[in-house]
């Protein structure tokens, strides 16, 4: 599903509930949890969280005009003016690229808690086990770790190859650009070991490979 729309809604409450049976009670939550399954780490979800990435460097990249300029030994008044200009508009830009990351860390939440409110209704293993998705897991863990490492290679890098002569300007720029990289990098990548590790504790793979049973849990 695009991550605009809705997510499913919560299962009702206990005394509201009117399902026939157990097998239509395992269908809606069935689907219910794959639709919250593809929210939290599907392509839509991960356009998102790309899309994030890109704009808050964008709008960084704008600002840094002024930051790179103000580093310069030549001052330059129309440069600075129109640096100034395009940086005010980067602002702009990075607005909206803090609102998309911050608003997917809460649909996440908000995804998270909803997809455990379903499974908390029966177990049926089968269904429980495909939550875990290990290829879209490893994807999110893999790409992450890059924009973890990628950042921190950056906040090393940056100040140690900076030349005294350019100022400070060059420097703030990629340190802006390595905490955007390093920050998202770990929102994915806690995010996906979280969701794996949720997925573990709801269906945890059965010993010797085989399949458990899908029959309701037995009390008593």
């Amino acid at each position: 599903m695009a991550p605009h729309t809705t997510l499913p809604p919560p299962p009702p409450p206990a005394e509201l509930r009117s399902w026939p049976d157990r097998e239509a009670l395992l269908a809606d939550r069935a689907l219910a949890l794959e639709v919250l399954r593809r929210r939290l780490l599907g392509g839509g979800r991960f356009a998102l969280f790309a899309g994030a990435v890109l704009v808050l460097q964008l709008g960084w990249g704008m600002v840094g005009v002024t930051l790179v300029d103000l580093g310069g030994t030549i001052y330059d008044p129309l440069a600075f003016f129109l640096g100034l200009i395009v940086s005010v508009l980067g602002l702009g830009v990075l607005v909206p690229g803090v609102w998309l990351a911050v608003r997917g860390v809460r649909r996440d939440r908000e995804a998270r808690e909803r997809l455990l409110r379903w499974v908390a209704l029966d177990r049926h293993p089968p269904t429980d086990a495909r939550l875990r998705a290990p290829v879209l897991s490893v994807c999110w863990m893999v790409l992450s770790a890059a924009l973890c490492g990628l950042g921190l290679w950056l906040g090393f890098a940056v100040p140690a190859g900076a030349d005294p002569a350019e100022g400070r300007g060059p420097v703030a720029y990629g340190m802006g650009v390595a905490l955007i990289f390093w920050i998202n990098g770990l929102i994915g990548l806690f995010k996906a070991v979280g969701h794996y590790r949720m997925a573990i504790r709801i269906a945890p793979p059965a010993p010797g490979g085989r399949s458990a049973s899908s029959e309701p849990p037995r009390h008593g």
